[in-house]
């Protein structure tokens, strides 16, 4: 039987993972901060883990390996959004988006390497088109996933004699709680009346929701995670749906295209807030 650990699976893509699994016959140890998310998460080995605390992922390493010695999976999907204009973002914030996405994935996956080389296994990590597309408000949240591709390719390359795989999955908008969350996060920081369009195109929600044509479901998430997990030799990176795929192809535009292109949406979406606010 395949064997893999899941984190952040409390909702979201993580969650649709580890059920993913699971229905395929996998057994799976599926983890997340939010211990009553895991109590309604069926045919799962549950386990309360902060990826930010480093116990947490020992402690987890030590019961995986006395109860099946090795791993065929690890989907790194924990995750937060810090939204806001960077300027506004204090340091103690912008640490801490890096120290669930980057360090977390690190620290996850460092831990359960020796695990996965036994098995010949393949560690994925939940990324994003914002880690090749950069969008005003979401700054923070894209220099993470920025951070773990580098982490994922330069990692890619070190495990290859030990006959492990490393892929990133990059999803564009997906139907998940992320907005509601990532609205919570936008409200800790001090709204300064220079970067008025930024938080109102922020608040308006679209560009950040899982809302409409362009977005993809968590099921389809996790489908493309089994297909990586059980492909040998699989690519780097994979983008899941036409919407990430065509997204990701206006990095070849020249980069003033791209900003301006960039800047005319957060325009239009804060003008379609404070538009939507007066017609109430």
């Amino acid at each position: 039987m395949r064997t893999a650990l899941v984190t952040g699976a409390g909702s979201g893509i993580g969650r649709a993972t580890a059920e993913t699994l699971a229905a395929a016959g996998w057994r799976v140890y599926a983890t997340d901060i939010d211990a009553d998310a895991l109590e309604t998460l069926e045919n799962c080995l549950t386990e309360t883990v902060d990826v930010t605390d480093a116990d947490d992922i020992e402690s987890l390493h030590s019961r995986i390996a006395d109860e099946v010695s090795g791993l065929d999976c690890v989907v790194a999907n924990a995750g937060v959004a810090q939204l806001g204009p960077l300027a506004d973002i204090p340091s103690e914030q912008l640490q801490a988006q890096f120290d669930v996405n980057v360090h977390g994935a690190h620290r996850t996956i460092q831990e359960m390497l020796p695990l996965l080389a036994e098995r010949d296994g393949t560690a994925i990590i939940v990324s994003s088109t914002h880690a090749r597309i950069t969008t005003p408000g979401m700054g923070a949240y894209a220099a993470s996933k920025h951070a773990v591709e580098a982490l994922a390719e330069t990692l890619r390359m070190e495990v290859t004699d030990l006959s492990v795989d490393v892929a990133v999955i990059e999803p564009a908008w997906v139907t998940t709680a992320f907005a509601d969350t990532s609205q919570q996060h936008l409200a800790n920081t001090d709204h300064s009346d220079r970067f008025a369009d930024v938080y109102d195109a922020m608040a308006e929600g679209t560009l950040i929701a899982g809302r409409g044509p362009l977005t993809v479901s968590p099921d389809r998430v996790a489908a493309k995670i089994h297909t990586v997990a059980t492909t040998e030799n699989p690519a780097l990176r994979h983008p899941v749906g036409w919407p990430a795929k065509l997204l990701l192809s206006t990095r070849w535009l020249p980069q003033p295209v791209r900003s301006l292109g960039q800047r005319t949406v957060i325009k239009a979406f804060a003008a379609l807030h404070r538009f939507r606010g007066q017609d109430r």
